[in-house]
């Protein structure tokens, strides 16, 4: 017996587009409205793809996302139970997810932008979808899907009449961008940096990491137009493994002279910061809520790259001014423990951590003055992937925070150590094992107007003393409730 499942909106793949795309068998029809590899967050209508992890087989979820209102499963067996015309059998359910992806791509007239660095590269995608959204429909990867799942997934939601797409790819060895560079075939490619994030993976330091970055080039085809960095040290070998790959269109940003969007002028405050630029010769202010000056350099990226393409670049200037940085990636919040009027202020940077990122992240907390009695803290987490020079990297931060007089470093973790055994001694808050040990005692030192930031990299777990300084608020209270009871 079959059935017909149709989804509750405007549909994204048929059960014979997807059949087709992905060279599978489907015996029922059915409309999909999205795409998802997550039964735990399926939404009705969403084509569910059962993909098997290292920990996890999605094959054993898909009669509960089919529950929840999936118009369909890929599978690569058939789960017991499983209404047989709600499913795509294919031979491998990644590599139907890839030829979505593919398929998706090739249908479409959409302008395409890949993004990757070492750092910045979220951020960067994040105001490349906001601007390109003022000017047409717009499909750009969420969160941080930039590897051999998240490319394809958000190739693979990507709808026929997009008008712009904007996808991220990540990479921590050799020879990963080099596919998911040929599954979006952007026609323009940014990099935002180059760092050493993962520099334990490359033998040959930072050229490696700018050689894999390069495979962004791959993708692209003789008309694609690669924009660059102009302020790195890496610039030249970039821009010629862009030229020995066919892509003879280069164009730059930065603070050099010669850069093609050059930051002219830059206006740093605690509650944002004031550009001015010069793009291809054209002069432009714009102003962003995330204060830093590295944000203000990839948004000359964007702005670059949107005139290049045609767009207008003043009108998505200004939908810049919009954006807030998300979670984990500078949004700040402000906690009230005792005194309305002089809060405490967070800023969450726990998603992750390089030493180019920590040094920025210090800048901007030296831009925000503490309240009455506040102090300037720093609740730091391992940096990860840094191989032998690790333990250095980690001491050397101890003098940029000085020079943003951080008046308090917590740390955790193994590689910390040698941060906090470098600080001043009048900076040593504290040092645990963990970040769990860490948020059981950071809450308790906190005063009324306090400026706290907590940054690591994604594995130091640093998100668990974010919670439990969001949690403080809602602590204390109970707790003066129970001392005048």
């Amino acid at each position: 017996m079959t059935s017909t499942f149709t989804a509750p909106s405007s549909t994204l793949w048929t059960s014979s587009d997807a059949a087709k795309a992905t060279g599978g068998t489907a015996s029922g029809t059915w409309s999909a409205t999205g795409v998802s590899i997550d039964s735990r967050s399926i939404q009705p209508g969403d084509l569910y793809i059962a993909i098997k992890g290292d920990a996890l087989d999605g094959h054993d979820f898909v009669i509960d996302a089919l529950k929840k209102g999936a118009a369909a499963a890929v599978v690569s067996r058939v789960p017991e139970g499983a209404d047989a015309s709600r499913l795509l059998i294919v031979s491998d359910t990644l590599r139907a997810m890839e030829d979505l992806g593919r398929a998706a791509r090739a249908r479409t007239a959409a302008k395409v932008i890949g993004i990757t660095g070492s750092v910045g590269k979220t951020g960067t995608k994040e105001m490349m979808g906001v601007a390109l959204s003022s000017l047409g429909q717009t499909h750009w990867s969420e969160k941080s899907f930039n590897n051999h799942w998240g490319v394809p997934l958000s190739l693979s939601r990507m709808h026929a009449g997009t008008d712009y797409g904007v996808f991220e790819m990540g990479m921590n060895h050799a020879n990963e961008i080099t596919p998911l560079s040929g599954q979006v075939k952007p026609h323009v490619a940014i990099i935002t940096t180059v760092a050493p994030t993962h520099i334990e993976f490359f033998a040959d330091g930072l050229t490696g990491i700018a050689r894999a970055k390069a495979e962004i080039f791959s993708g692209m085809d003789t008309n694609g137009i690669a924009v660059l960095n102009r302020d790195i040290p890496q610039f030249d070998f970039i821009k010629a493994e862009a030229n020995r790959q066919g892509v003879t269109k280069v164009f730059t940003f930065g603070e050099h002279q010669d850069a093609d969007a050059r930051l002219t002028d830059i206006l740093i405050a605690r509650n944002g910061t004031r550009i001015q630029a010069q793009i291809l010769g054209e002069d432009i202010t714009f102003t962003l809520k995330d204060a830093g000056k590295h944000n203000a350099v990839n948004a000359l990226a964007v702005l670059l790259a949107i005139k290049l393409i045609g767009g207008d670049m003043h009108k998505a200037a200004q939908s810049l001014a919009k954006i807030e940085p998300p979670a984990g990636r500078g949004k700040r919040e402000y906690l009230n423990i005792g005194d309305p009027e002089n809060p405490v202020t967070l800023i969450d940077e726990s998603y992750n951590a390089s030493p180019v990122a920590m040094q920025a992240a210090f800048k901007v907390l030296a831009l925000i003055d503490p309240g009455r009695g506040g102090r300037r803290i720093a609740i730091l987490g391992d940096m990860l992937e840094l191989g032998d020079a690790g333990a250095k990297l980690h001491a050397d931060l101890a003098l940029p925070l000085k020079a943003a007089n951080v008046d308090l470093v917590y740390t955790s973790g193994t590689l910390m150590k040698h941060l906090y055994s470098n600080l001043d001694p009048q900076q040593q808050g504290a040092h645990t094992d963990t970040s769990i040990e860490l948020a059981s005692i950071v809450p308790d030192v906190l005063v009324p107007g306090d400026v706290v930031m907590v940054k690591g990299s994604l594995g130091s777990k640093m998100n668990v003393v974010v919670e439990a300084l969001r949690a403080l608020p809602s602590k204390r209270t109970a707790s003066n409730l129970q001392g005048k009871a």
